[in-house]
């Protein structure tokens, strides 16, 4: 393990704990899942109120769509989705990520209040690096994801002569660049990036080998909720039917050593994590999580 804890804006996580279990939280009329369930900003903050009762560690506010096939959103629209949640979330005693591409929405989030930066395009967007790189990034998380291609044309026959490998790289390669401009491998996470750019078969080769996907014992975010692998294994069911598959997903991801688990549905996830912790250690003791 190369770092003790995980490093979150204003929350530490010691990495010897249970893995921490990050709510979704969609502002967007489209996602996948749940969209336009939390589209407006009262209901948006009702589903963060009901996560927090849940026990959830992390929540994760995206504007923007990214299934397959979906249309990049405006910047301004983006912003004026989730500024006004992050702003009104900020002191709700839970770490605030942003799921971004934009390096914009990077530093008005962060200037916000927002902890974590969980970016599909693994920062490889002109001036993401520069935006949770300089001062005024803090100490932010930050969440590297792998996608194959783009959200417009990812799921279009994806290829890989070895999935693992190919994602392995693209993951050292990312932390080798933020370590290049000075950030502090506390603040790193990796996302395999199920679903982005990957067949069913990808996806669960990469979760089946996903200890070879923590670069330098970097901690790791798995993200399986509710996804069309998973709607794949059950024969076609919708997004709504997957929840225990989902469990089953983010614990068979805690096995294999993922630190955080991204989920839809929270109060079952973290009853699944604490029990499967309990189970491994023997012991009840370390089941809670609360950052520093």
């Amino acid at each position: 393990m190369s770092t003790e804890f995980f490093q979150c804006g204003r929350y530490r996580f010691a990495r010897n704990r249970r893995p921490l279990v990050m709510g979704i939280l969609n502002v967007t009329p489209d996602s996948f899942s749940d969209g336009g369930q939390h589209a407006g900003r009262d209901a948006a903050l009702r589903h963060a109120e009901q996560m927090i009762a849940e026990g959830v560690d992390i929540i994760d506010i995206g504007g923007e769509s990214s299934r397959p096939g979906s249309a990049a959103l405006p910047l301004d629209q983006e912003l004026a989705r989730v500024m006004p949640i992050v702003e009104a979330l900020a002191a709700c005693g839970k770490p605030l990520s942003i799921d971004t591409y934009k390096p914009e929405v990077m530093r008005a989030a962060l200037a916000g209040g927002a902890d974590l930066i969980n970016d599909i395009w693994g920062f490889r967007m002109p001036g993401a690096v520069e935006a949770v790189s300089g001062a005024a990034a803090g100490q932010a998380g930050l969440c590297v994801m792998h996608m194959q291609r783009d959200p417009q044309t990812m799921q279009e026959d994806p290829q890989y002569a070895d999935v693992v490998a190919e994602v392995e790289e693209f993951l050292r390669e990312r932390v080798s660049t933020l370590r290049a401009a000075g950030v502090d491998d506390t603040r790193i996470s990796l996302d395999p990036g199920f679903g982005f750019g990957k067949t069913p078969d990808h996806n669960l080769r990469l979760l089946g080998q996903m200890p070879r996907l923590a670069v330098d014992g970097l901690p790791i975010l798995a993200g399986l909720s509710r996804k069309s692998t998973l709607g794949a294994i059950l024969g076609g069911r919708p997004p709504q039917q997957r929840v225990a598959a989902s469990l089953a997903a983010a614990v068979c991801a805690a096995e294999r050593g993922a630190f955080i688990v991204r989920v839809h549905d929270v109060e079952q996830t973290v009853d699944a994590i604490k029990t499967w912790w309990a189970i491994r250690h023997e012991s009840v003791a370390g089941t809670g999580q609360s950052g520093e």
